[in-house]
Formats: structure tokens, C-alpha cells, sequence
């Protein structure tokens, strides 16, 4: 499968978006510290250098839209640093949040040829931008890379089930649980440390969003989870949860 067949169609217009640096060719790729993450990881060296000249580095400002639902999806992004919000859009201009994705996310692969989504940073976010007709030519180059997209897609599926899940029958607590502990396991993966950190650059109110609950639930959620000695709040947006597999067992609503 290649990208084609993921997305297809192709148009000169594009989102707005503010372009703080940029340049063609990501010459660093080599030594880059989120390498490991995301689509990179299935390419050596030689490959790598060759994907790194199908891209374009980028810096987006804070609140900064760079996709926009419905528009031609003939660009791809992977996420090197920041926090990007996905949400859906209704005709009167209200939206709803549909996810959270930072380091090492891969953005734009669609079933048609427009995106089924808008992107914003949260905060400042960094990314390497590839075009279509770029990145398809090194994917019939290197099968791997199709490969490692095709299991970004089949991420995308489940996450998508998980959430129909959490807004379907959880309750607020259990959401909130499965919201931290998803941003635990998305930060540390399989080895998740006692005593986990996470920063949150979003709102609460995004959070409430996300989640389907009025910020005053979220709030009042979170400080019972605190009550409780489940998580510790700090300086910053940050949070500690002491016992993560605590958390993983409230939302799975075994508790």
C-alpha cells in the first residue's frame, strides 16, 4: 500500500500557517534526539539521509492551525517536539477535540484525498514536513518505511476505538484516569517508571473536551485523584502519579 493509496489528490492551497524556520532537507536526521520515535525508526543511516531530503523542517507557533479539516491532504508531518491538538469542526464553528499527539506522531495519512481533521499546536512544536509526491517516491524506495506507516494507520484505528469507548461508558473518573495513563504510556511506552512525570501544555478546558465533561468535572476529578494520593500536582502543569498501574486499573473500570 502505498501513500496513494492512502491519500490521494493534490492542490496549491494550503492552510495558513507562520513558518519560523525551515529548510529544505532535515540535514540533522542522523543525530536527531526523537529519532528512535515514530516513522524514523524503520530506516538506517543510508535511508534516513535519503528521507531527510524529502523534508522540511518546521517550527509552529503556539495556537497556530497548520492543517485544516477538508483541505487537500498533500502534506505529511512528523512531530519531532511539542504537543499538537486534532479536533473536528461543525458547520456553526464549534469543535470538538478529538485527540492529543506530541513526539513522534505521524500527521496527514487519509482515506480520501482531504483531511479528516484540523491540527493546532499547543505549544511551540517542531516538525518535518513532507509532501506527498516526495515521500511517496522514497516509500517505493524503501518498504520498511510503507510498513511503519501501515502500523501508524492501524494506530490511528485503535485509538479511535479506545475513544468511542471512553466518551460511550466511562465515567468521569475513569476517563480521566485512561486520559493520564494514555499520556504516560505515549511518553515512557512499555517502561513506565514509579513516580511517572508528565507536563500538560494543554488546558483544562481541552482536556474537558476531549474527554466529553464540563471543566468543572474535570477539575473536581482531578482533585480527588489527588486526595487520594494518585497523583501529586506541581509547578509548571506538571503531575506525578505515584503508582501508574493504580491508574491503569481505575480506567480500566476494574476499580
Amino acid at each position: 500500500m502505498s501513500v496513494s493509496a492512502l491519500t490521494a489528490g493534490n492542490s496549491p492551497s494550503h492552510p495558513k500557517r507562520i513558518v519560523i524556520a525551515g529548510m529544505d532537507g532535515c540535514q540533522a536526521c542522523s543525530v536527531c534526539e526523537v529519532r528512535a520515535h515514530g516513522i524514523c525508526s524503520a530506516l538506517n543511516d543510508e535511508e534516513l539521509s535519503q528521507l531527510a531530503q524529502a523534508a522540511v523542517r518546521v517550527t509552529i507557533p503556539p495556537g497556530r492551525q497548520f492543517i485544516e479539516e477538508g483541505s487537500f491532504a498533500d502534506e505529511f508531518f512528523n512531530i519531532t517536539s511539542g504537543t499538537v491538538k486534532l479536533f473536528k469542526s461543525l458547520p456553526d464553528g464549534r469543535r470538538q477535540i478529538t485527540g492529543f499527539v506530541s513526539i513522534g506522531h505521524f500527521l496527514g495519512l487519509a482515506v480520501s484525498d482531504r483531511y479528516a481533521f484540523g491540527a493546532e499546536a499547543i505549544d511551540q512544536v517542531r516538525l518535518c514536513r513532507f509532501s506527498r509526491e516526495r515521500l511517496e517516491t522514497v516509500i517505493d524506495e524503501f518498504p520498511r518505511l510503507e510498513r511503519r506507516l501501515r502500523n501508524e494507520a492501524a494506530n490511528e484505528l485503535v485509538a479511535a476505538q479506545d475513544q468511542m469507548l471512553l466518551l460511550g461508558r466511562k465515567t468521569a473518573r475513569e476517563r480521566v484516569a485512561s486520559f493520564l495513563y494514555g499520556q504516560i504510556t505515549d511518553l515512557y511506552g512499555d517502561d513506565i517508571p514509579q513516580n511517572a512525570k508528565l507536563h500538560f501544555p494543554m488546558t483544562r478546558a481541552d482536556i474537558a473536551d476531549f474527554l466529553g465533561l464540563t471543566v468543572e468535572t474535570v477539575s473536581r476529578t482531578i482533585s480527588g485523584l489527588r486526595r487520594e494520593g494518585l497523583i501529586a500536582t506541581g509547578a509548571g502543569h506538571e503531575i506525578t502519579v505515584p503508582s501508574p498501574s493504580r491508574l491503569q486499573i481505575i480506567a480500566s473500570g476494574e476499580e
